[in-house]
């Protein structure tokens, strides 16, 4: 068995419905799961089973009500429900990647830009680096058909499919041992789907843990190496 990158022990999260006199939503519980390095995760179950939420906790945008969420990466162990923000920055700066299914951007800054700038984080920002940078993103763009004329435009500008793609190359661009995908392929017709496919399979094989949604169960058929059923975790509270 491989390293397991991921560990979820008895996870549950609940909201709290602050306009409903502070009444309680249990949405996931009891979560056991674990994401080994060179195995792509497909999280089974119709729409309202947490199968976002689960991402939302490991990547911490939620924190978990209860349970332990582990990711280890080069020896080292974060515990993610109680990292402080630094760890948080860290972890998701080198070791976990997140393809959700918006993209947020700076206004302004250009496509190329956006995609490069994983590339630059927590390291020197030479005119050789910035370049480098640059001429990798380069190629993701190409390679999911974003057209040059638009690489120096700023992405809020572009169609929800372009958007995504913008989503995809700047999550992946990265190599990090955890890619956590909602709905990759969501706004994507069939040729950047296929591309979106082959680059999942890329990551799997170079040894990276996916843990993956989506919509159309035919690609989901065709990466996943094994299916969760979200069903296990839905809380009946």
């Amino acid at each position: 068995m491989t390293e397991a990158v991921l560990c979820m022990t008895g996870v549950a999260k609940r909201f709290t419905l602050h306009h409903q006199n502070g009444a309680e939503l249990s949405v996931l519980q009891g979560v056991d799961l674990e994401a080994h390095s060179g195995e792509c995760l497909v999280l089974d179950g119709p729409s309202g089973m947490g199968k976002s939420t689960l991402l939302k906790l490991v990547y911490a945008n939620y924190r978990a009500s209860s349970g332990r969420i582990t990711v280890q990466h080069g020896g080292a162990v974060t515990e993610v429900t109680t990292a402080d923000a630094r760890a948080l920055v860290a972890l998701r700066r080198d070791t976990v990647g997140y393809v959700s299914q918006f993209l947020r951007v700076i206004p302004r800054v250009a496509a190329l830009d956006v995609v490069a700038e994983p590339l630059l984080e927590g390291r020197e920002r030479s005119d050789a680096a910035r370049t480098e940078a640059r001429a990798e993103a380069a190629r993701w763009l190409t390679r999911l058909r974003i057209p040059e004329r638009l690489w120096a435009l700023p992405p809020a500008t572009f169609s929800g499919g372009e958007q995504q793609r913008i989503n995809i190359a700047r999550s992946l661009i990265r190599p990090r041992p955890l890619l956590l995908l909602d709905e990759p392929t969501a706004s994507l017709d069939p040729a950047n789907t296929r591309t979106v496919v082959e680059l999942i399979h890329e990551a799997v094989a170079r040894g990276a843990a996916v843990l993956g949604i989506f919509h159309d169960p035919e690609v989901g058929a065709e990466v996943a190496t094994r299916r969760i059923d979200m069903s296990r975790y839905r809380s009946a509270a």
